[in-house]
């Protein structure tokens, strides 16, 4: 099994950091997932109805992010953790996007109990995965943009393998190497919290929305 590895000097600067790490094998990401979009409409339908609205900045699941990206030297109301610019983003359009159904499963959960989500395709990671502080040298082609190549600072929280960086501080955006499409067959996916709260019940609501369309999914924890 791939697990990433929190790095130590991670691990101290952000002791209430938890991750789940679920890592699906024989991924079917080509066939309908009707639950995945049952999920994603009941999100939607109660956003609009008022009955529910997704946490913002204010919400303390999502001011601990906000606190852990100004540790490291981002400012995350410029570079927004994920979950909160995919919460603003249903707020304000009263919608989520549709990718995929591997990658629309996590985004529901992520919104849903306002937890940071990505996905790696394990067939382009190269090597062993790290949580750690960039050094200011590595490299990284943001999601959808394959010719730009951008380097983190030096210090920033960084996902990253053998090969380069995974996702930029920590959670805002994903590399397009090792993107998630509907023909991913192994798929390794985080979901992370800084203080424990619903991470394990987010991780169970994750692993129902993928085990119908896998041949295993299996679950670990870090920090």
């Amino acid at each position: 099994m791939t697990v990433p590895h929190l790095h130590p000097d991670v691990a101290a600067a952000f002791p209430a950091a938890r991750i789940a790490v679920l890592t699906a094998r024989g991924v079917r990401g080509t066939e309908p997932w009707p639950a995945t979009a049952v999920a994603l409409a009941r999100l939607e339908a109660r956003t609009a109805e008022g009955a529910w609205r997704p946490a913002d900045e204010h919400d303390p699941r999502i001011a601990a992010w906000h606190a852990a990206y100004r540790a490291f030297g981002t400012n995350p109301r410029r570079i927004r953790p994920s979950v909160d610019a995919l919460g603003r983003r249903l707020a304000k359009q009263g919608a989520l996007p549709r990718i995929n159904p591997a990658v629309d499963s996590y985004n529901a959960v992520s919104v849903r109990h306002a937890l940071p989500a990505g996905a790696f395709d394990l067939a382009a990671v190269d090597g062993p995965v790290e949580i750690r502080f960039a050094d200011g040298g590595e490299h990284f082609t943001p999601l959808g943009e394959p010719d730009t190549v951008e380097h983190p600072e030096p210090g920033e929280v960084v996902y990253a393998d053998a090969a380069g960086v995974l996702t930029r501080h920590w959670n805002h955006r994903d590399a397009h190497r090792t993107r998630v499409t509907e023909h991913a067959t192994d798929v390794l996916f985080v979901l992370e919290t800084m203080d424990g709260a619903e991470l394990a019940e987010a991780a169970g609501e994750l692993q129902a929305l993928l085990a119908p369309h896998s041949a295993d999914v299996a679950v670990r924890y870090l920090g």
